[in-house]
């Protein structure tokens, strides 16, 4: 695997950290609500829709992270003309990850 590089200042996503916090604990209690349909024998296409639903919430905060690395870290390593290129490279394996491509 790769060695990733980090950023050489505050993380780019600490503006957005309460938000996030807030979106993953009430994700931890759709899955947790998901363990509980498939203990109770629940009907195979309400499970679905609550797995939909927390892969459809992990995007919602998987994009601001995306959008904060980009401006944030990113941004700050070509400015800097420090790692931009590993940088890029890391996004783009970011893209293709997210976009199932690679």
């Amino acid at each position: 695997m790769k060695e990733k590089t980090s950023c050489h200042h505050q993380h780019s996503y600490d503006a957005i950290r309460p938000n996030l916090q807030t979106r993953l604990k009430k994700i931890e209690g759709q899955v947790r609500g998901i363990q509980k349909m498939i203990e109770e024998d629940r009907y195979c296409v309400d499970i679905l829709v609550q797995i939909s639903a927390v892969q459809s919430a992990l995007q919602r905060v998987a994009f601001p992270l995306l959008e904060a690395h980009t401006k944030g870290c990113v941004v700050d390593a070509i400015a800097k003309q420090e790692g931009e290129t590993e940088k890029i490279e890391e996004l783009m394996d970011l893209f293709r990850q997210f976009l199932k491509m690679g």
